[in-house]
């Protein structure tokens, strides 16, 4: 089972798999990288939304007492582990996020901080706009696609032994469509189910030659990992 999330998270997904009586080959498709982003001292703010547990390191301690929105339950308990003590999870995807918002947090109140990855979060942005709040985006992180395919999925494929590779972003599987197509490795997933945590992941998987693609019913860890029943 080939598993493309980031180095930092994959080894939980890892245990996970093994637990199935799967081997996990964990090859991340991108690194990220930190980036230095002014943020809003916490009294000038309503609430913190997060579109990715990647953005939890780069909120100061000083953001924990606020209200954090995070766009799904793993996120939400990355925030949680970080200190963060006032939790609400969206449990789905940005617009559930946005929703939650509307729902939990006053429009005429002070702004929102929205931190995602460098590129992403406009459109969510432009839907809480629309809703009325200020919002202030910041990108605290990049995620950068790698010049190579990663050895352990190298080798995996050349030895057609992989059932299935989890994808949870659709920066990962862009990534991997890229890489594979670089090594000459197009062909052999033939034999290989891609399992994507939502649309967007599966669209980036689609000109692939895959034995099938199947998306999780809801964006998360869970949902992913059900689709090997």
């Amino acid at each position: 089972m080939l598993i493309t999330r980031s180095a930092a998270q994959a080894a939980a997904t890892a245990r996970r798999v093994a637990a199935r009586g799967l081997a996990p080959v964990i090859a991340p498709m991108i690194a990220l990288e930190p980036r230095a982003a002014e943020l809003p001292d916490a009294d000038a703010l309503q609430a913190v939304l997060v579109t990715s547990g990647n953005a939890i390191p780069a909120l100061p301690a000083s953001h924990r007492g606020l209200m954090l929105l995070a766009v799904g339950d793993a996120t939400a308990a990355r925030a949680a582990a970080a200190g963060h003590a006032r939790v609400h999870s969206a449990g789905a995807d940005a617009r559930a996020l946005a929703a939650l918002a509307g729902r939990l947090c006053d429009p005429g109140g002070a702004p929102l901080l929205l931190a995602s990855g460098e590129g992403q979060g406009a459109a969510l942005a432009a839907e809480l706009a629309a809703r009325g709040f200020t919002v202030v985006h910041r990108a605290v992180y990049a995620a950068r696609a790698l010049a190579d395919l990663p050895d352990p999925a190298r080798d995996a494929l050349r030895r057609r032994g992989l059932r299935a590779a989890l994808f949870f972003s659709a920066a990962s599987a862009g990534a991997f469509g890229r890489l594979v197509q670089q090594a000459g490795l197009r062909e052999t997933l033939a034999s290989v189910d891609a399992l994507a945590i939502g649309p967007p992941a599966a669209a980036a998987l689609a000109d692939l030659p895959w034995r099938e693609v199947r998306v999780a019913l809801r964006p998360n860890q869970d949902e992913l990992l059900a689709l090997l029943q």
